[in-house]
């Protein structure tokens, strides 16, 4: 299985999908212990729902899964929250903070990972962004995440239902967060901005709004769409068509914002 997929649109939208892939290399696979591989800390479904809400939006997508090594994580391993319990770029542990192999990785193997998954998946995503600037002038990152509402491990109490990340407004023109902040807001359910998630590696490394790439990051409670949020993580029909019909007008008004991000 390759590393990354993407699907090439025309419009000025890239959708990052750096943790919903399942795919475990059989000998990854045979190292992580039994809780590792219920594979837990998935971004379940994001793919399933966001599909085809935005003709003519790229979407770059990783198939492996995040325990492979994270792609949303600095290939330096640099904390994205320093003092803060997060998750490594290749994770030791689930979100729960409990060990997920029978034999951790070493350094070479990390390196390894990284080579093979970490770099296609930045190669392709990067490609895709200068490609859409080229064509409108401007591209925009629309980087796709869910989680568990409820990981005391990771954050106190229940995490908002949306979860906008703009590298505390650094990462993206400040009328594309106005933007989905109203629209979140607007639906009555709970939003934080640049709260616990303040945008991973990509929205921090590919934001660079003076050059004309904005990047934001979407992290949605998994309660908004999931049946429920412990195996098998089924996904709820009614919940995902309401929150899809949002999104949907999410992504639609965000690239009807992209000709004046432009100018």
């Amino acid at each position: 299985m390759k590393p990354v997929e993407v699907s090439r649109g025309d419009g000025p939208i890239v959708l990052g999908i750096p943790h919903s892939g399942t795919w475990l290399p059989g000998h990854i696979k045979a190292q992580l212990n039994d809780r590792g591989r219920t594979l837990a800390d998935t971004d379940w479904h994001i793919d399933r729902l966001y599909h085809g809400l935005l003709p003519g939006a790229t979407t770059v997508r990783a198939t492996f899964h995040r325990y492979v090594i994270d792609a949303n994580r600095s290939p330096k391993n640099e904390s994205l929250y320093p003092g803060q319990n997060t998750t490594s770029l290749v994770p030791v542990t689930d979100f729960d903070g409990r060990p997920i192999w029978s034999t951790a990785p070493d350094a070479a193997e990390v390196a390894a990972r990284r080579a093979a998954f970490h770099t296609p998946y930045h190669t392709a995503l990067e490609v895709e962004l200068k490609r859409v600037q080229k064509r409108h002038g401007v591209a925009i990152l629309y980087d796709c995440h869910s989680i568990r509402s409820q990981i005391p491990y990771l954050f106190d109490g229940k995490l908002p239902d949306f979860n906008i990340g703009t590298a505390s407004s650094s990462s993206c023109d400040e009328r594309l967060e106005d933007l989905v902040q109203s629209i979140c807001k607007a639906t009555g359910g709970t939003t934080a901005t640049n709260g616990r998630f303040k945008g991973g590696w990509a929205t921090r490394h590919y934001g660079r709004p003076l050059h004309g790439i904005h990047a934001i990051q979407m992290e949605l409670a998994q309660s908004t769409y999931l049946e429920n949020e412990a195996p098998p993580f089924t996904y709820d029909e009614l919940k995902s068509a309401h929150l899809r019909s949002l999104l949907a007008e999410i992504l639609g008004r965000i690239a009807s914002l992209a000709p004046e991000l432009g100018r």
